[in-house]
C-alpha cells in the first residue's frame, strides 16, 4: 500500500498513526510525503519524501498526478484547508489514486463560512447567524469576527462593543460576524467509507487550544453530539475524516454548530490512540474490506495533553 500526504509540515502524530495501523494490520506501508520545503519536519518520519510547487502554482496538481502516476500510489491524503477545493476539482483526475477528499459542492460549503452556518440549519442544526457588514449586525456583544474562509484562528477575534467591532473589520479580510456562544467547544472526529457512511463519530471536549489546534481534548461521548452529527451525515455523506466543531450553550445546553474541516483535523491523531482508529479503517477500506459503524469506539473520558518535539533536518 503506498500512501501519499499532502502538506505533511508537522502532522508527525498523522503519519504515526497510519504506520501503527499498518503494523497492526500486518500490512507493507510506503508512506510518501509532499510538502514545499525540505525542512518539513513530517517529512523526516515519512519513508519517501517530494519536494512540490506551491498550491497556488499552476504545475501543482500536474507534479501531484505525476507522482501518483510513476510511484503508483494507492491513496492521496490533504491535510491543510489551502488545497482542499482544487484537488476536489480534480479528484477524478489522478487515475487509479483514490483521492480521500468529499465531492467539490460539499468542499465549497466548508470553504466559506457563510454557506456554512446555511448548511446547518438547512439540515435542522443550530448555527450563530452570519453578517458581512459590521453596520448591519445587530445581535448584541460581546461577538466574534472571522474570515469567511479562514482556518487556524488567524484573524479571529471576540468583540465587545460595536467601536471594537468596526475596528477589527477594517483589519479582517473578507470578514463575517456571528454572536459570540457562551459554553463548551466540542470537536467530533468523524470518518466515513467511500459512500459518507459512517464508521466512527467521536465528540470530544477542547480543554485548551493554540492557534486553532488542540493542546488538551477530552473524549466524551455525548449521544446528543453524536444524534445530531448522523443527522448531519444523511446529507453531507463525506468521503473518509472529517472534523465537526461546535459550542454547547451553557445556559440552554443547546449546541451550536460552527464549521467543518474535511479532513483529518490536526487533533485527529488524539482521537486514533483514544481507540477510534481511523488510519487502520481506512487501509482497509483501501484493501478492499466493508466496515460497519462502531459505537462508543475511543475511550469515553480520556484526555490528552500534546507536546512539542523537535527533530535535526540539516
Amino acid at each position: 500500500m503506498k500512501i501519499l500526504f499532502t502538506s505533511v509540515g508537522r502532522r508527525v502524530e498523522l503519519i504515526q498513526a497510519f504506520k501503527n495501523a499498518a503494523e497492526k494490520l500486518n500490512m507493507k506501508l510506503e508512506i510518501y510525503g509532499a510538502d514545499i520545503t525540505e525542512s518539513a519536519p513530517a517529512l523526516y518520519f515519512c519513508d519517501y519524501t517530494v519536494i512540490v510547487p506551491r498550491i497556488k502554482d499552476s504545475n501543482y496538481i500536474p507534479e501531484l498526478q505525476k507522482i501518483c502516476k510513476e510511484k503508483k500510489i494507492d491513496a492521496l491524503i490533504p491535510t491543510i484547508d489551502t488545497d482542499l477545493l482544487l484537488l476536489a476539482k480534480n479528484k477524478k483526475n489522478f487515475g487509479d489514486t483514490k483521492v480521500i477528499i468529499s465531492d467539490q459542492e460539499k468542499i465549497k460549503i466548508c470553504r466559506d463560512k457563510s454557506l456554512t452556518a446555511e448548511y446547518f440549519e438547512s439540515v435542522g442544526l443550530k448555527s450563530p447567524h452570519p453578517v458581512s457588514d459590521w453596520n448591519e449586525y445587530k445581535e448584541g456583544y460581546p461577538a466574534f469576527i472571522k474570515p469567511k474562509d479562514g482556518s487556524s484562528s488567524i484573524f479571529a477575534y471576540k468583540v465587545e462593543n460595536k467601536m471594537e467591532l468596526q475596528s477589527f473589520s477594517e483589519q479582517v479580510p473578507d470578514y463575517i460576524i456571528q454572536p459570540f456562544i457562551d459554553g463548551t467547544e466540542y470537536t467530533v472526529d468523524i470518518f466515513c467509507d467511500f459512500e459518507g457512511k459512517p464508521i466512527y463519530i467521536t465528540p470530544r471536549i477542547r480543554l485548551a487550544v493554540r492557534s486553532g489546534e488542540v493542546l488538551k481534548t477530552e473524549m466524551a461521548q455525548d449521544q446528543q453530539i453524536i444524534d445530531e452529527i448522523k443527522q448531519l451525515l444523511i446529507d453531507y455523506k463525506p468521503c473518509g475524516q472529517i472534523t465537526v466543531q461546535l459550542i454547547r450553550e451553557k445556559k440552554t445546553g443547546k449546541d451550536y454548530y460552527i464549521e467543518i474541516n474535511p479532513r483529518f483535523g490536526g487533533g485527529s491523531p488524539l482521537t486514533i490512540k483514544a481507540g477510534a482508529d481511523s488510519a487502520e479503517a481506512l487501509l482497509k477500506l483501501l484493501a478492499g474490506e466493508k466496515l460497519e459503524y462502531v459505537a462508543g469506539a475511543a475511550v469515553d473520558g480520556a484526555i490528552y495533553s500534546r507536546y512539542d518535539q523537535s527533530v535535526r533536518v540539516k
